[in-house]
């Protein structure tokens, strides 16, 4: 599936401004794990906050 440039780029803002909840998942956890994790993650139309393709999971945060 073709990714959309302009979700791209918002995908790498939201990377750089991630919430602290966020930090926290990916510092303490997600980043270690193995399968590898992905990171503000464009699927489809779509920007998801972390995203696993071997585990076949997305996880998705809202508010704290």
């Amino acid at each position: 599936m073709e990714q959309n440039k302009s979700l791209k780029n918002n995908a790498q803002k939201l990377r750089r401004n991630a919430t602290k909840e966020e930090n926290l998942l990916w510092y303490n956890l997600l980043r270690l794990y193995k399968p590898q994790c992905r990171r503000q993650y464009v699927i489809g139309n779509y920007i998801v906050d972390f995203y696993c393709h071997k585990a076949k999971i997305v996880i998705e945060l809202d508010g704290s």
